[in-house]
């Protein structure tokens, strides 16, 4: 008799606001098997596993261990069951060390030095050694991902969730990662990747499961198939696949097409070397890159291949190591976590917008702020910007997500920026926010300035760009101008190989 899977999500459905994260996925998982889930950013990988990890109440679906059908409300009863997960950012408290980590997670009692040759001995049996005595905080980021799969092997995991375990690897150190992974398959486990590599996936995985828009579009074996196949599968190909994106013309505030006159260069970048955000490692190695005023270019890429640090080198939120840099001044710059590095939410909109003011801002009198100015100005620009708020002296938080991007928006643009950068600009917003967020990018651009955007939405990236950039590797990667939307999305997931 065929044993059960030891994992299996039938129907599971998710919504996220106005967002459909999940539309009835389907997904098992065999005994002993190392199963890749892939997808494009946003296609629903990780609120699949979260579902099935108890971090994520589904609207509807069932869960099934080893057959029989359960309901997982949390991780703590998820961990009851045998599934751990480590997740895509680590979780280890840094003031901590290696082995109070350890029984922080897995509910070990705290006797140090019992404890330290308890988590000692676990971690070289696993086969990921670690030094139990050491500050989580003074680890290497590889390390640190070792840490996450030791914390998670201490509570008995049978079923191993990783979500993107080695997106911050050297390759090296991901390949000694995944050895582990398949001994723990082979001693008797099961184990879901989640990744965005797909030659890691070829080489490593049994079976691959793809899921796009939340839904899935193929499971089958990884015998048999390529790179290619599973990229077409992850990116799809809408209308025949020639969907392409503007060359020359950009959409004004009022939703016309007009002309972009390209005028002089206002970003310049050459063999830019850019460290990760991490300290560990280089993230951009060797990127060239000239944008024009008027001209908004678009940056593809799947989630860890340098994007991030990029926007932030030509944002000066991060120092190159070495290389070439010109930016025009003023810079406008909006991140992708609103509420943390965009906003201050514990703060009046005034006062949100006042951050970072200028000399020659008009509320700035001889050093001091107008207060009264400011809030005249605030007011101004909420009416402007459709920021649906009680008024300007309204506490950020109390605002929707998309009133909140609206309001770092008009703080950034009001400034008549040379360069705007953006990252995933409409992250989270519904359609009507998304489109009102786009139309200001474009109407930036129209004004003048030079606009580098990257989103983790491919189609938006395609509406808005005239040109396309693909981040892979650290390398910049230039899109040819005829390029399909589906030879794009095979660019982003193998580099051109």
């Amino acid at each position: 008799m065929t044993a059960p899977p030891v994992l299996a999500l039938r129907g599971i459905r998710k919504r996220f606001g106005s967002v459909q994260a999940l539309r009835g996925a389907d997904f098992t998982l065999a005994p002993r098997e190392l199963h890749a889930l892939l997808g494009e950013n946003g296609a629903g990988k990780t609120t699949l596993m979260q579902v099935a990890y108890g971090l994520v109440r589904p609207e509807s679906g069932e869960i099934a261990i080893n057959g029989v059908v359960r309901t997982i409300a949390s991780p703590r009863a998820a961990r009851r069951l045998g599934v751990g997960m480590v997740h895509q950012h680590f979780t280890a408290v840094p003031a901590l060390t290696v082995a109070e980590n350890v029984a922080l997670a897995a509910g070990w009692k705290v006797r140090q030095g019992l404890l330290r040759e308890r988590v000692r001995e676990f971690a070289e049996g696993a086969g990921l050694p670690l030094d139990p005595s050491a500050r989580a905080g003074d680890l290497s980021v590889a390390l640190l991902q070792r840490l996450e799969i030791v914390k998670a092997l201490a509570s008995d995991a049978r079923i191993l969730l990783l979500d993107e375990p080695t997106a911050v690897l050297a390759p090296g150190e991901a390949a000694d990662l995944l050895r582990v992974v398949r001994g723990f398959t082979v001693r008797g486990g099961a184990a879901v990747l989640i990744t965005h590599k797909l030659d890691e996936a070829l080489a490593a995985a049994d079976r691959v499961t793809v899921l796009r828009r939340g839904a899935v579009v193929f499971e089958g074996a990884v015998a048999g198939q390529s790179a290619k196949s599973l990229a077409s599968a992850m990116i799809g190909d809408e209308e025949g696949g020639e969907a392409r994106r503007p060359r020359t013309a950009n959409r004004g505030r009022d939703g016309t097409v007009a002309e972009v006159e390209l005028h002089d260069v206002a970003i310049r970048l050459e063999d830019l070397e850019v460290p990760r955000e991490t300290g560990y490692g280089l993230a951009v190695r060797g990127a060239s890159l000239s944008i024009r005023r008027g001209e908004i270019v678009g940056i593809a890429a799947v989630e860890g291949n340098g994007q991030r640090e990029l926007l932030r080198a030509v944002a000066g939120r991060l120092q190159p190591l070495r290389g070439r840099r010109e930016i025009a001044e003023p810079v406008a710059f909006v991140p992708e976590d609103r509420t943390t590095e965009g906003l201050i939410p514990g703060f009046t909109l005034t006062q949100n917008v006042v951050l970072g003011s200028r000399a020659d801002d008009p509320w700035i009198r001889r050093g001091r702020i107008d207060w009264r100015l400011a809030r005249s100005r605030t007011a101004i620009l909420l009416e402007e910007y459709g920021v649906v708020a009680p008024g300007p002296d309204t506490f950020a938080s109390a605002l929707s997500g998309g009133n909140q991007q609206k309001v770092v928006l008009a703080r950034e643009l009001a400034r008549r920026p040379r360069v705007v950068v953006a990252e995933n600009p409409t992250r989270g917003l519904d359609i009507r926010a998304a489109e009102a967020v786009q139309a200001r990018l474009r109407g930036a651009a129209s004004d003048g300035a030079a606009v580098l955007i990257y989103s983790s939405d491919l189609d938006e990236v395609l509406a808005l760009a005239h040109r396309v950039l693909v981040a892979a590797r650290g390398k910049l990667l230039e899109v040819p101008a005829d390029a399909t939307r589906a030879q794009i999305g095979q660019l982003m997931v193998t580099g051109g190989r």
